[in-house]
């Protein structure tokens, strides 16, 4: 399983879509002992431990301390990439997968994320030298974003071994969406032009990791039946405090509480109508826990993020044989481990 530990929820950059750290809802540094979280994942046999925030690597000792002590299968790291030059080539090989918050072309990056385009690409042409794993481009979709040009361009830059992307639905700050449905429209015409792309680059020989294509793909073979992320079923995020939670982007709801690592014992969640029954389950698994169960946008919002995820979807199965013919079939299980990509954005 996968174990998402918050090791602060401060951050150093203050980006648009963000809603920040409120400090009512855990402390500022780990308050529990290395040694507890040891015990908690002992009874797991394969764990897969991820480093998350805020921005994990304002406690890289916190963070050094525990790959030396905690016995995980592997480590993952979600960064905004500011911090990446402070990893040491030792720190470097004993991740599997880096995740760097990185939302496309310059303009549309420094919009959203305080003009930290040039550091974060600085950074990650520094790590390549000594990194080995996934090193992959998590995007957040909103606004700005033309999902064809940000694609493409992070796709030029011939630096990350994937691309991944999150729309930034039902939990953005007040003012971030002018015309969501309108950018609806132009999303699924744009998801439908970088399936083209995809299936013509393969046809040219050159394959790109395109987390959402590679994981909806991969359901063919089992399919879904709950949310890709796993939250609350096979992925699990640890807060300062020593809580347990479902998902790590909504600690304050308590449907997300399950336990905490003292004792071991984690409730169970599930997921609600209508997802369960819908058509398009096998290969969404409900999208998303949060979206699943808040309705913050109410069911008129709702059915806009679900049609995004029911294009996409069309867009890869119309073309199915024809991917599966192109498409190296080492790529077709889609993650091979866990690693923090939810699949559906």
């Amino acid at each position: 399983m996968l174990y998402i530990i918050i090791l602060t929820p401060k951050c150093n950059l203050r980006c648009r879509y963000c809603g920040g750290f409120e400090s009512s809802v855990m402390s500022e540094r780990i308050e529990y002992d290395v040694e507890q979280l040891k015990d908690f994942l002992s009874a797991d046999p394969h764990p897969v431990v991820a480093f998350y925030g805020g921005e994990p690597l304002l406690e890289i000792e916190m963070m050094r301390r525990m790959m030396r002590e905690l016995e995980a299968e592997r480590y993952v790291l979600q960064t905004n990439g500011t911090l990446l030059g402070n990893l040491e080539k030792e720190d470097l090989e004993r991740f599997s997968a880096i995740l760097v918050s990185f939302d496309g072309r310059e303009s549309v990056h420094n919009f959203y994320r305080a003009g930290s385009y040039s550091r974060v690409l600085e950074n990650v042409r520094a790590i390549r030298e000594n990194y080995r794993g996934e090193l992959i481009a998590r995007m957040v979709a909103t606004q700005k974003t033309e999902i064809y040009e940000d694609v493409i361009h992070i796709l030029s830059l011939n630096l990350f071994t994937h691309v991944h992307w999150q729309i930034d639905a039902v939990w953005s700050n007040e003012g971030i969406w002018k015309d969501f449905r309108g950018w609806v429209k132009g999303y699924n015409e744009d998801i439908r032009r970088l399936v083209d792309f995809w299936i013509e680059e393969m046809r040219n020989g050159r394959f790109h990791g395109i987390v959402p294509f590679l994981g909806i793909l991969s359901a063919l073979e089992n399919g879904f039946s709950h949310p890709p992320c796993g939250s609350g079923f096979e992925s699990f995020a640890i807060t300062t405090d020593g809580r347990v939670l479902a998902c790590p982007i909504c600690p304050e709801f308590e449907w997300n509480e399950l336990g905490t690592i003292f004792d071991g014992e984690l409730k169970e969640v599930e997921l609600l109508e209508p997802c369960p029954e819908c058509e398009y389950f096998s290969f969404c698994g409900g999208r998303c826990l949060f979206f699943n169960r808040e309705r913050l946008w109410g069911e008129d919002g709702f059915e806009l993020v679900c049609s995004t995820v029911r294009n996409l979807v069309d867009a890869l199965l119309e073309r199915k044989d024809e991917i599966l013919s192109l498409c190296p079939a080492e790529e077709l299980r889609y993650p091979k481990f866990p690693n923090t990509t939810e699949i559906i954005p």
